[in-house]
C-alpha cells in the first residue's frame, strides 16, 4: 500500500515535495514513479526511476525542474521546481515490476494528493 502527502496550495514560481510511504517491501527490482491527473484527462507520467539503481526519467513538462528520488525505508520523492499553473493536478505515486511510463503498467497506487498553483 502507498500513501502520498505533501500536496497543498501554492503559488507560481514555488517549490514542493511530495512524498510516498510504501507500508510494504518494495522489491529491489521494482520501479517507483509519479504520476498526475486533472479532471476529464487520462493520467499522465511525470517521472520513474528504478528502486535499485537509478535511471530516472522525466516528462519533457517538468524536465529540468523535478527530481524523483528515494528516502530512508521504504520512501521515494517527488521535488518540483518553480511550479506552474499547469502543474495543478492530482499526484498519484506507483510502484510495479515494469520500467514504463504507462500507468497500466502500474501494480500499486496511492489514493492521490491535490497539488494546486495558483497564479
Amino acid at each position: 500500500q502507498l500513501l502520498e502527502s505533501g500536496g497543498g496550495l501554492v503559488q507560481a514560481g514555488d517549490s514542493l515535495r511530495l512524498s510516498c510511504s510504501a507500508s510494504g517491501r518494495i522489491f529491489s527490482s521494482f520501479v517507483v514513479g509519479w504520476f498526475r491527473q486533472v479532471p476529464g484527462k487520462e493520467r499522465e507520467f511525470v517521472a520513474i526511476r528504478r528502486w535499485s539503481g537509478n535511471s530516472p526519467k522525466y516528462a519533457d513538462s517538468v524536465k529540468g525542474r523535478s527530481t524523483i528520488s528515494l528516502g530512508s525505508g521504504n520512501k521515494f520523492y517527488l521535488e518540483m521546481n518553480s511550479l506552474k499553473p499547469d502543474d495543478t493536478a492530482v499526484y498519484y505515486c506507483a510502484a510495479g515490476p515494469v520500467y514504463s511510463v504507462i500507468p497500466s503498467d502500474y501494480k500499486h497506487w496511492g489514493q492521490g494528493t491535490q497539488v494546486t498553483v495558483s497564479s
